[in-house]
């Protein structure tokens, strides 16, 4: 009888500082044919159901490609993240863990995630479980301008905490996963919100 498939969970957002319980392994790698951006409403962790932050989703590259017009970096295709293997004797119990954190608007896939070898791309991980954002969910809000984006989070609480502070503990995580990894969008929103951060801290110096 063949044996089952380890249960493997790709993470991208706050799955990457934030793990989910039973790990027993992990491995930073990358998906093709997508994109990260924060173009999910967040009504129950970094905003509020009258003021959502906004958090990260896996979009489907041509999906993307119909919402994209206000887009800064069109190109780009590839997902840096981590793959963690979770202990086979708590999957039940982690699957329903992931459910309920992932309930606002994500679906479930399979994808295989990539590393970079030598400089070749190969697949590490064969059918990955991944929470993706289809444009048809009630919260997905598509592309907004990145000022629009900075002035959104910069501004946004939620039960989790400031929204800006899930931007940059991500932007953190994604530099260290490995020497390839980047994210064009999600550096330069960084920017943007730091730069929000030293103006408004200038403004209170001054009065």
């Amino acid at each position: 009888m063949p044996s089952k498939a380890p249960y493997v969970v790709f993470g991208y957002g706050s799955l990457i500082f934030k793990p989910p319980p039973n790990v027993i392994s992990q491995v930073p790698g990358f998906l093709k044919g997508y994109v990260r951006r924060f173009s999910q409403k967040s009504h129950d962790h970094r905003g509020t159901p009258e003021n959502p932050g906004r958090v990260v989703t896996l979009i489907h590259k041509e999906d993307w490609d119909h919402f994209s017009a206000s887009d800064a970096f069109p190109d780009e295709d590839v997902v840096w993240g981590i793959a963690y293997t979770i202990n086979p004797l708590y999957e039940s119990e982690v699957r329903d863990y992931l459910d309920y954190r992932e309930k606002d608007g994500y679906t479930l896939e399979m994808l295989d995630v990539y590393t970079i070898e030598d400089g070749i791309e190969k697949v590490i991980v064969h059918n990955a479980y991944c929470y993706v954002g289809r444009p048809h969910n009630p919260s997905f809000v598509g592309s907004e301008p990145l000022e629009d984006l900075a002035d959104r989070i910069w501004r946004s609480v939620g039960p989790s905490g400031r929204n800006k502070d899930y931007l940059y503990q991500l932007a953190e995580s994604v530099r260290k996963l490995a020497p390839a990894s980047f994210d064009s969008h999600l550096f330069a929103l960084e920017d943007r919100v730091r730069e929000l951060d030293d103006r408004n801290s200038d403004e209170t110096q001054v009065q």
